[in-house]
């Protein structure tokens, strides 16, 4: 195995010397495999077979104390901005009763740290503090090290008390051992314990405390270390030339028009995929403009004005009924009033601030990648995919990077550097053009989006049925499949297809991707598990081919559907004139998704009235107030928010002028870090309901720069941020990231209605569709 400067570190800090652990003597773990240690362990399966399951259950593989006493815990969830890294490392400080800046975490890197799959759908929150992993691992070591004390000092150990790495008597403090002198750069040598007590909450010293971002400092000062200042002796640098058009394929290269230029090393070619490796950066840049090309062109795209009936009229590639209670036709004829809707939503970008870059060495039948990639292990599948290596030769090191919460130019600027690398034979560097980071990434999906609803004479909805339409380009995401985003596609790899089947009802509710609305009651195989009452309920998914990539991005079907569902909802309460915040809660089985509303609308001063409010003028500026809830599928939260706005009729411009929010999910690590998210999800979700989206032509996209796709920009006016954080101690712990900016565009919308009697159902809210749509009054 090569070593490389990090990896040495790590083995000197845990205690141990490269040669002892080549030994076999070392606590760190030569053998993660690409693949995965399976069910409830949080280690995901991986496509080159199954790794011994005795490694993920060794303590050994995940935590380790040194001569020093210092611990160094190992994880497989990274740090992408969230503040996963911080807690994390506050959770391993708290089991083990030892201060925080005595614990070292090591992120994603496949050579020293567990497979957990990816970083992504707000799991390593769940995933980590809940399932049989680093938790667990802590409290076990903490429970043996107690063990070890207890013989050494012949005191039971009910009678011992931890104290910052050092165990003693609780009556004789003076009798006393350290973790150093029990365990220090030895193996535990023991399995990581189900039933290994965790400390509970009314214990926390360090989690639960809003204890900083660890590393803000230096990202404030420059001194931390991106991707981008990842530097290797003998680096080259590369560029791409993607093609001109989508589709388009190569016909011929010219190598004459840059081999004259200074600094030129190699023009690299494999199929559609063409690169240059130059001695600088700049000179890549120039060399990358000057080649000359050929391409054929591929068939024209769409218009953009026709995405939407597109959608509906394309032969879907895959059929998912979610629910269907079997009665939904049935119910809404026999319902007092039925009303329907359609909501639309673009394509959007993850246009991260910074562009994607990565760092390649594959040489001598071995590959190391630097890569801020969210997905360590399936990413080194990819790589050895794509170079035709044996997975085990691949070596890939998480760096962070630009923020994208998805499949932004991550992964595709990594499998760039491998095969830049390869091609060379020497280390490659690459950083992404604006342009082929926001014109070649994974876009987030369009959808379509069909609403009825059904309305008894009580005014209680009887029944509600969805049907979706969304274009998808690859079966996964990408993570791990060279052929889901466009450098392995060019290279000659093909998108992961889907598997076409026929619509046939669940045999359990499964509210994927929030395609449900949180008021059905989700009864499917005898029970019901919805957050709602609604029990006349069906949602038919319909998934078409996309002519661009497309993948996850932050709240990736979520986000499109919720809009779509807490719309409808509002629409609903206003033909009936009832209280938005009321009208919810009448339809809310689930007593914590209830407990966030309430919480929002208390902190908000809530207004309880219907809406839209009574007496604003139809000119000039106006303000109002909405609200919109969710319980997040899977291993996360519980989110309401109430958004206010002011709308200038006359301009169409819409300004948020503060936003209030209630978020459950379970025990809360770090206060300051779920603030964090909630207010980073509102904000996203705030520029991508008010200008985002993905633009194009006959041939390409056009969305290119930030002049012409439309995120928040510079200098906006900051809406005022409120949090009423539930901090349950009693329940497990639930994802934060994606709660949130499920429901912005929702609630923004909502409270656009509130403020002007205008129903906004198409994103982005554009000066444009608002001027519209008060026309439309």
């Amino acid at each position: 195995m090569r070593f490389t400067p990090e990896a040495n570190e790590a083995l000197a800090r845990a205690g141990f010397s490269r040669r002892t652990f080549l030994k076999g003597a070392g606590v760190l773990l030569v053998g993660f495999s690409a693949a995965a240690v399976g069910e409830r362990t949080g280690l995901a399966q991986g496509p080159f077979g199954t790794q011994d399951r005795r490694v993920a259950r060794q303590l050994d593989s995940w935590l380790a104390i040194g001569a020093d006493g210092r611990v160094t815990a190992y994880t497989g969830k990274c740090e992408l901005g969230q503040g996963m890294f911080t807690v994390q490392t506050q959770l391993v400080a708290e089991e083990l009763s030892v201060a925080l800046h005595r614990v070292h975490l090591i992120q994603c890197d496949t050579a020293l740290t567990p497979d957990q799959g990816t970083t992504s759908g707000s799991q390593s929150t769940p995933t980590n503090f809940n399932h049989r992993n680093l938790a667990q691992a802590a409290a076990t070591a903490r429970e043996a090290l107690v063990g070890m004390a207890a013989r050494k000092l012949g005191v039971p150990a009910s009678g011992l008390a931890l104290e910052d790495g050092v165990i003693h008597a609780k009556e004789t403090p003076a009798k006393r051992v350290t973790y150093a002198q029990l365990v220090g750069g030895r193996k535990f040598e023991l399995e990581v314990s189900d039933t290994a007590k965790r400390r509970p909450a009314s214990e926390w010293t360090v989690l639960g405390k809003p204890i900083g971002r660890i590393g803000l400092p230096e990202i404030a000062t420059g001194q931390f270390e991106y991707v981008h200042n990842v530097h290797v002796p003998g680096m080259l640098h590369g560029q791409v030339v993607r093609p001109p058009t989508v589709g388009a394929a190569l016909a011929g290269v010219d190598e004459h028009s840059v081999s004259g230029l200074p600094g030129f090393v190699k023009l690299v070619v494999r199929k559609n995929f063409v690169g240059v490796v130059c001695e600088k950066p700049w000179q890549a840049i120039q060399a990358a403009r000057a080649l000359k090309a050929t391409w054929t062109p591929g068939p024209p795209l769409p218009p953009q004005a026709q995405l939407y009936e597109r959608l509906r009229s394309q032969q879907p590639s895959r059929d998912t009924l979610v629910v269907d209670s079997g009665d939904v036709d049935r119910t809404l004829a026999q319902a007092a009033t039925v009303l329907k809707a359609t909501y639309l939503y673009p394509y959007q970008m993850h246009g991260s601030m910074g562009t994607s870059c990565a760092v390649a060495d594959v040489s001598h039948g071995k590959a190391t990648v630097w890569s801020p990639t969210q997905s360590a292990y399936p990413t080194r599948s990819g790589v050895a995919m794509l170079l035709g290596m044996a997975v085990d030769d691949v070596h890939v090191i998480f760096k962070q990077g630009a923020g994208c919460y998805g499949l932004n130019g991550a992964d595709t600027v990594s499998y760039d550097a491998a095969l830049l690398s390869q091609a060379v034979g020497r280390p490659v560097r690459i950083q992404l053009t604006r342009k082929d980071e926001m014109v070649w990434e994974n876009f987030g999906y369009a959808y379509v989006l069909d609403q009825r609803v059904g309305v008894d004479a009580g005014g209680t909805i009887v029944a509600w049925d969805c049907e979706t339409w969304s274009p998808t380009r690859g079966n996964r995401p990408g993570y791990g499949r060279p052929g889901n985003v466009i450098t392995g596609f060019l290279a000659g790899f093909e998108p992961e297809p889907f598997d076409a089947r026929a619509a046939t009802p669940p045999t359990r509710f499964r509210n994927g991707a929030n395609a449900a609305p949180s008021y059905v009651a989700g009864c499917a195989g005898g029970t019901c598990d919805g957050a709602g009452t609604v029990r006349s309920e069906r949602v038919l998914a319909h998934q078409v081919a996309s002519p661009f990539f497309t993948g996850p991005l932050r709240s990736p079907s979520r986000l499109q559907n919720t809009f779509a569902h807490e719309s409808m909802m509002d629409e609903v309460a206003a033909h009936l004139k009832a209280d938005p915040v009321a009208f919810r809660l009448k339809h809310l089985s689930d007593p914590r998704l209830a407990d966030v509303v309430k919480a929002a609308a208390r902190r908000a001063g809530w207004d309880a009235r219907p809406s839209p409010r009574p007496g604003n003028p139809r000119t000039g500026v106006v303000h109002g107030r909405g609200i919109a809830c969710v319980a997040y599928e899977g291993d996360n939260g519980y989110s309401a928010l109430v958004a206010e706005v002011e709308v200038d009729q006359d301009t169409g411009r819409i300004t948020v002028t503060r936003f209030v929010a209630g978020q459950d999910c379970g025990p809360i690590s770090n206060p300051d870090g779920m603030r964090n998210q909630i207010e980073g999800g509102a904000l996203q979700g705030m520029s991508r309901v008010l200008g985002e989206a993905v633009t194009w032509d006959e041939e390409k996209v056009t969305s290119l720069d930030w002049r012409s796709y439309h995120s928040l920009p510079v200098g906006i006016r900051v809406p005022v941020f409120e949090s009423e954080l539930l901090n349950r101690t009693d329940v497990p712990a639930t994802g934060a990231g994606e709660t949130v900016i499920t429901i912005a565009a929702a609630a923004i919308g909502n409270a656009v209605f509130d403020a002007t009697g205008a129903r906004l159902r198409e994103a982005p809210f554009t000066p444009e569709r608002v001027r519209a749509a008060l026309a439309a009054r």
